[in-house]
Order: C-alpha cells, then sequence, then structure tokens
C-alpha cells in the first residue's frame, strides 16, 4: 500500500523528468529544418484525471476548465514565429521551461524529503 502524497510526488517527477527530455530534444533540434517544438500536457491534467476527468463546478460564478489532453501525453505546440527553414523552436521559450521545470523538481524532491523526515521522527529515528 503507498502513501498517496509519495506517490504524487513520485509521478509528478516522472513528469518533470519526461519533460526535460522532450524540451531537451527541443533544443537540441533548434537548428533542424521543420521541427517543431514539443511538449507535455501540464501535470494537472493528470490530478483532474484522477478525480473523475474534470473539475466539479460548486459554484453558479465557477468557469470550466480547459482541456488539456491526457496528462503526460507529448503535444506539439504551436508556434510563435517560425525561422525561413520552417523551425519553430523558440530557444528562450524553451530554456525559460526548463528552468521552471527544474524548480518543480527541487520542490517536489525537498517535499519528498521533508516527509520522509517526519516519518522517522515518527518512528523514533530522528532524522
Amino acid at each position: 500500500m503507498g502513501i498517496a502524497l509519495l506517490d504524487l510526488a513520485e509521478k509528478r517527477m516522472a513528469w518533470a523528468d519526461r519533460r526535460q527530455q522532450i524540451l531537451a530534444q527541443n533544443i537540441a533540434n533548434a537548428n533542424t529544418p521543420h521541427w517543431q517544438a514539443r511538449d507535455l500536457t501540464p501535470f494537472a491534467a493528470s490530478l483532474a484525471q484522477a478525480q473523475g476527468g474534470t473539475l466539479a463546478l460548486t459554484q453558479t460564478g465557477h468557469m470550466p476548465g480547459i482541456g488539456g489532453g491526457a496528462p503526460g501525453q507529448t503535444v506539439v505546440q504551436k508556434p510563435s514565429e517560425r525561422a525561413p527553414d520552417g523551425n519553430a523552436v523558440a530557444l528562450d521559450e524553451q530554456l525559460t521551461k526548463v528552468a521552471n521545470t527544474e524548480t518543480a523538481q527541487e520542490l517536489v524532491t525537498n517535499l519528498y524529503k521533508k516527509y520522509l523526515g517526519m516519518f522517522r521522527i515518527a518512528l523514533g529515528r530522528g532524522q
């Protein structure tokens, strides 16, 4: 039996690892003619899917969310601009996404460590 928070952290880390691989491919192919930048659907989509696929509208003023496809699904990004050779990779966008994903990985890793530390304390094994 797994612990839900640790399972969620593990899934988030796997998602971030896969996203970093895809973003690295985009950066590596920044000069490849006709290369289309790719990304993963947002991790939040997996949370919505785990809760039945959609978020509940509990108030009349709530707005429905926008579906982003299956979680962890690779999608081709719409290019904001295209090079003369047809390449649609914007390096600044890709590098920003890499940095954001790295920050998210670090946050999840720290939370995971803290949660395990609380278990050690609860079991009387200290930190």
